[in-house]
Formats: structure tokens, C-alpha cells, sequence
């Protein structure tokens, strides 16, 4: 598979450039760009800005998503589960995080707060039908094929 390029501008001089962690990464990790540390409370939400606009490749999309670390050792999360980023969007990249967790957390200037990966986007051709293809599971919902 290609590579694609994307493009970013920086918002801030102090912004730092999206990096993928090792050579396997999948996602960039991204950073919050501020002069002071943001406190979160217990359940509190903050959009914490990253001081970068990107410009995503054609045919592609930006999905941010929370950083596991952060998520199962101090329940740090996106508030919305994941973000979207469309191609045509040109504003500043911000993380919306949500603690999860029991105490207190603290968010310092250069902090890994989220990852950011690049993905194909397919536009779909809506067709209207009378029926749809059976399938083994057919309407059973959630949880409907058990939990092993």
C-alpha cells in the first residue's frame, strides 16, 4: 500500500509534529500544544488543542482515538469514543477527553493525549430494496452470538 501525504500546518510555534511511535505504529501520536497544565476533574470533559490543522489526503479520512495507556491505567478516554476528521476540514486539530477514572488528571504541554491514523473512505451509492440477503445471524442484535 502507498503511502499518503499529510499535509499540517502548524497553529503555534511550540506545536509539536505528529509522530508514529515505533516503525510498526499504525497512528501518529498527537500532543497537546498550551502554556499551562489543564486539571481534569472526575467526569469532566476538556477539548485539549493540539496547535496543528492538517489537510487529509484525498480519498482519505482522520480518525482520532484514544491512547490505551492513558484509557486502562487512569480511564482517560474521548469523550465521543472516537473523532472524525473529514477530508475538507481545515481548523485546529482538538482532543475531547472525558475522565473516566477516580482521581484527578492532569494534562502538561507536550503530553501524548491521542492518536491520529489515516484511513480510506468509501462513498456508498444508497440503493433502496424490497429485501436484503439472509444471513445465519439475521436480526439478532447484541450479544446475540454469545459471549465465547
Amino acid at each position: 500500500m502507498e503511502n499518503k501525504k499529510l499535509m499540517f500546518k502548524k497553529l503555534r510555534a511550540d506545536a509539536e509534529v505528529p509522530a508514529y511511535a515505533t516503525a510498526g505504529a499504525a497512528a501518529l501520536d498527537l500532543r497537546y500544544c498550551g502554556d499551562a497544565c489543564i486539571t481534569m476533574a472526575v467526569s469532566e470533559i476538556k477539548s485539549i488543542p493540539t496547535g496543528l490543522a492538517i489537510e487529509v489526503p484525498d480519498g482519505c479520512a482522520a480518525v482520532v482515538c484514544a491512547r490505551s495507556g492513558l484509557a486502562s491505567k487512569r480511564g482517560i478516554a474521548l469523550a465521543n469514543g472516537i473523532g472524525l476528521i473529514d477530508p475538507d476540514y481545515r481548523g485546529e486539530l482538538c482532543v475531547v477527553l472525558k475522565n473516566h477514572g477516580s482521581s484527578v488528571f492532569t494534562v502538561h504541554p507536550g503530553d501524548r493525549i491521542a492518536q491520529l491514523m489515516i484511513i480510506p473512505i468509501y462513498r456508498a451509492e444508497l440503493c433502496e430494496v424490497e429485501a436484503l440477503d439472509e444471513t445465519e445471524r439475521g436480526e439478532g442484535g447484541f450479544g446475540s452470538t454469545g459471549i465465547k
